[in-house]
């Protein structure tokens, strides 16, 4: 097959296996509309605080895997960084602008997670995701802990890599989670922001 050809093929699928809503289906087949509850996200957090911790787990490793396929299989068939980054970041536009759900869907966080796992191991991974995890006990605000994650992200990738264009790729990945937690910075700084129980 053509290079060019399967380098758009991969990236179609990678979109596709982003905007697969795990959360809505998961609360629609709790006779729950996802939407119109919580923060409206379809991600892991919002699934949690409205269905529990088994759904939001659930939830959470099927976003995880959306996006640590495509990453983990993109090095075999691109050589190119740029090309590797694009089909690895494209689940998680996908799932943040999930077509035939108007273009609103989860804010990111799990599916930036699996290019993590990806890119550092999976003994890494779950190095941090103990960590991230404690924190979240401890401060119990997911978006505070979230947005900590994003500001570290391009350091991590630095420690890793010692590459320039990793670091603008952490700090692309943290740019998103930023930005899709555009509402939950107002909460923050409105004194607003929900908890969550963990």
């Amino acid at each position: 097959m053509n290079t060019l050809l399967l380098f758009l093929l991969a990236c179609l699928l990678a979109y596709i296996l982003g905007y697969i809503p795990v959360g809505y289906l998961a609360a629609h087949l709790q006779g729950v509309r996802i939407r119109q509850v919580g923060s409206g996200s379809t991600g892991a957090t919002n699934v949690t605080r409205t269905l529990g911790w088994r759904w939001g787990v659930l939830v959470g490793v099927l976003d995880f895997f959306k996006s640590f396929l495509p990453a983990l299989l993109a090095p075999r068939f691109f050589s190119e960084n740029w090309q590797v980054f694009l089909v690895s970041v494209l689940p998680v536009i996908g799932h943040i602008f999930p077509v035939w759900l108007d273009f609103k869907g989860g804010k990111g966080v799990a599916t930036i997670f699996g290019i993590l796992g990806a890119f550092f191991g999976l003994p890494i991974f779950l190095t941090f995701l103990l960590l991230w995890y404690v924190a979240v006990r401890l401060v119990e605000i997911m978006s505070v802990v979230n947005l900590a994650v994003a500001v570290l992200i391009p350091l991590a990738f630095w420690l890793k890599y010692s590459a320039v264009l990793y670091v603008i790729f952490g700090l692309a990945l943290g740019v998103i989670i930023w930005w899709s937690h555009r509402e939950n910075i107002q909460r923050l700084v409105a004194g607003k922001e929900n908890k969550i129980s963990v």
